[in-house]
């Protein structure tokens, strides 16, 4: 478990660490950069480096979080990676359900291992849903997204390296938007976010502008169309939904 400098969460909890790349969002992935780094300076965890590693310890950690806390599941990794037992994905699933004060965010490129698991897992309110929408050869996995018993389902548009115009938000409860950083950004751009935005407000989708990207995302920032923009789904409400 670490404090998270990712704008739309506040912790990250990684059950698995190490991936491996399957689409053009992958290109410069900063997992895979970060998990070398560690492992150089001598982390125990990223002893494997990038390969993909099972961390059975890891599944205590939320029951030791007294507060309340929104979470990013496996910004190390992807919790649907092919190579991962179906039943440690119910071990995690099991921890996310017995902890319902928490909000646990799960992201994927790997929608049709979600479809293929979904309903083998207990799907509450606390547990967000989410795939990743690069480009337009990667909003197939919407559909599939749309497909699965995920009570809350979300798009992240990141890093977005094309356009979205055929976008359909359909039982999607949120979405957010950020360009690529780094070294080598590939470019973002404005008119790809406008439309997404647009979008979001005609279907009144919670929309998040997370950064512009670039070689400076500090410089470059969040503010578009004059203002930030960070709506999330409305976290008490599906809480109370649940658990009234």
């Amino acid at each position: 478990m670490a404090q998270s400098r990712i704008e739309w969460t506040e912790l990250t909890w990684n059950p698995t660490t190490g991936c491996n790349k399957v689409s053009q969002g992958c290109k410069f992935c900063y997992a895979e950069v970060m998990a070398r780094r560690l492992k150089a300076m001598g982390l125990e965890k990223y002893r494997n480096g990038f390969e993909l590693t099972l961390h059975e310890d890891a599944l205590k950690i939320p029951y030791t979080w007294k507060q309340s806390k929104i979470v990013f599941v496996n910004s190390m990794s992807d919790l649907f990676h092919k190579d991962i037992p179906l039943e440690f994905i119910q071990r995690v699933f099991k921890v996310m359900n017995d902890n319902p004060q928490h909000v646990f965010q799960v992201l994927t490129k790997r929608a049709d291992v979600l479809l293929k698991y979904h309903k083998e897992l207990e799907w509450t309110h606390n547990i967000w849903m989410g795939v990743s929408v690069e480009d337009a050869k990667s909003l197939s996995r919407i559909n599939l997204l749309r497909r699965t018993r995920a009570k809350v389902k979300f798009l992240s548009c990141e890093p977005l390296i094309g356009p979205l115009t055929d976008l359909n938000l359909k039982k999607i409860n949120w979405v957010f938007v950020g360009g690529e950083s780094g070294r080598r950004p590939r470019p973002m751009k404005p008119e790809w976010v406008f439309e997404i935005h647009n979008k979001c407000i005609e279907e009144n989708v919670p929309f998040f502008f997370k950064q512009w990207g670039g070689t400076n995302k500090k410089k470059t920032g969040r503010v578009l169309r004059g203002r930030t923009y960070s709506e999330m789904p409305i976290v008490k409400h599906l809480l109370e939904d649940e658990y009234a």
